[in-house]
């Protein structure tokens, strides 16, 4: 028998979030063998409207909740929605960090349906006048710290994912990840002041990219002992996550919300999640969910009916998103640094391909860190894209990638008693090799931090001496 969690996501106030989801998941269970009573179904309700409440707040809160179904076995699923995916992550981190403040239960299997993994590029929108508008009209708050560790590149998220992406591949301990994604906004939804709800690449809500826990941790360095200010690349791969697309399905709405419309291909794959028992079943559900993509993705054009109007086109190439975290050796953040793409050999920037940048965010709490949502397609190089209904008809041009890709950083303080220089890749490390499709890359970027001779002297000179200002001196090696 398998107890079954529901956790909802940001700003919910009503259990009428879940749709028709637990319904069909329940009646379908008993035809797939799976054991599931209305007594073994429980729908969350957390609070994340208030502007006080922060996620240790909800982790702490859902612990408390789960002591009280007195499990038989002491084990549940989870299947959670939006926010309700970093939720539950943190608290499977605070079970492992802290086994005396948090229970022993143990979660099985972790059904992410839209999981804003890395966070949402609309929270950062949600925070300001619109958002609280918004909240307002609706009688509550926009839960602002809740936002704050869903920005994009906020601590707290890049914290939790460094964490995953070095960590225990998860699966080798019965513990099964798995994360469920629709492909695309729903359009009905658009709003048309607000941009990112109608993003291709997205489910209207959070992007594919973020979502998935299939990322990477780069980072451009100096090589310990080395001189100069080239930037070697180190990149470290995550435990391998099942990541699923449903094709058609968005972030919310009754229509073709992945969660509240319950369409089939949700459901089916909920079930084939709850099927796995062991890492084998596991990673044969990967590479199952892999081809699936594979499919969904070379059937990439949607065209989106405008009336009276020629149909508006829209070419799902999968996309990438790089989140840059610029600091120097004494781990200082650098503001106002910028890092310059470039193409080819030798390096140019006017190379990049054409269209490869879709947007570009920075942290409102740390301004040293930006977030890149890339078209993965353009940088690789992608044929030639016809119109599904008219073969002879070409809607894109083939396009040839422009590797190697390298990047120069250039720092706002290249002169004075602590500076930092011009840095740039080395020669041999191509940044493509960084980025995936349908995935996030967290890369830090490392400057060599230049002290000069005059922070620090000794003098054996009796007189007074005035040094408040200082002979620089040559950089300390």
């Amino acid at each position: 028998m398998t107890t079954l969690v529901f956790v909802h996501g940001w700003s919910v106030t009503n259990t009428s979030t879940y749709g028709l989801l637990p319904q069909r998941l329940q009646a379908q269970a008993a035809a797939a063998g799976i054991a599931l009573d209305v007594a073994d179904i429980w729908l969350s309700e957390y609070v994340s409207f208030d502007d006080v409440v922060t996620m240790p707040d909800v982790v702490r809160a859902f612990d408390h909740a789960l002591r009280d179904l007195h499990l038989q076995d002491a084990s549940f699923a989870c299947i959670t929605h939006s926010t309700g995916g970093p939720v539950v992550r943190e608290w499977l981190r605070a079970q492992r960090e802290r086994p005396r403040a948090f229970s022993t239960i143990r979660l099985t299997h972790l059904m992410m349906l839209a999981p804003a993994n890395f966070g949402s590029a609309l929270a950062q929108l949600g925070k300001g006048v619109l958002g609280r508008l918004r909240a307002w009209a609706g009688g509550v708050e926009p839960g602002q710290r809740i936002l704050d560790w869903l920005e994009l590149g906020s601590g707290e998220s890049l914290s939790l994912n460094i964490d995953h992406i070095h960590g225990d591949d998860l699966a080798e301990r019965g513990q099964f990840l798995f994360v469920l994604t629709g492909d695309r906004p729903d359009r009905s939804l658009y709003d048309h002041i607000n941009s990112y709800t109608g993003e291709d690449g997205s489910d209207g809500v959070v992007r594919i990219a973020a979502a998935n826990l299939n990322a990477r941790h780069a980072v451009l360095a100096r090589e310990s002992g080395s001189i100069g200010d080239t930037l070697s690349l180190n990149v470290v791969n995550a435990p391998r996550t099942a990541f699923k697309l449903i094709p058609g399905a968005s972030h919310s709405g009754d229509d073709q919300g992945v969660m509240a419309s319950a369409p089939p291909a949700t459901v089916d794959a909920l079930l084939r999640c709850l099927h796995v028992r062991d890492v084998a079943g596991y990673h044969q559900l990967c590479d199952a969910f892999d081809a699936e993509n594979a499919q969904r993705d070379a059937d990439r054009v949607e065209l989106e009916s405008v009336g009276p109007f020629p149909a508006r086109v829209h070419i799902h190439d999968p996309r990438s998103m790089l989140i840059v975290r610029l600091t120097d050796e004494g781990d200082e953040p650098l503001f106002g640094a910028r890092l310059l793409l470039k193409a080819g050999t030798p390096p140019n920037p006017d190379w990049m391909p054409q269209g490869f940048m879709l947007d570009r965010q920075a942290n409102s709490h740390h301004g040293n860190v930006i977030t890149f949502f890339l078209n993965h397609a353009l940088l690789a190089g992608t044929p030639r894209v016809a119109d599904p209904a008219n073969s002879r008809r070409t809607l894109r041009a083939a396009m040839d990638g422009h590797r190697p890709y390298s990047a120069t950083i250039e720092p706002n303080d290249l002169a004075g008693l602590v500076h930092h220089a011009i840095a740039a890749t080395a020669a041999q490390d191509d940044l493509f090799l960084v980025v995936a499709p349908h995935q996030t890359t967290i890369l830090d970027v490392v400057l060599p931090r230049h002290v000069r001779e005059g922070v620090f002297r000794l003098t054996q000179k009796r007189e007074p001496e005035d040094f408040s200002h200082p002979a620089p001196g040559d950089v300390i090696p």
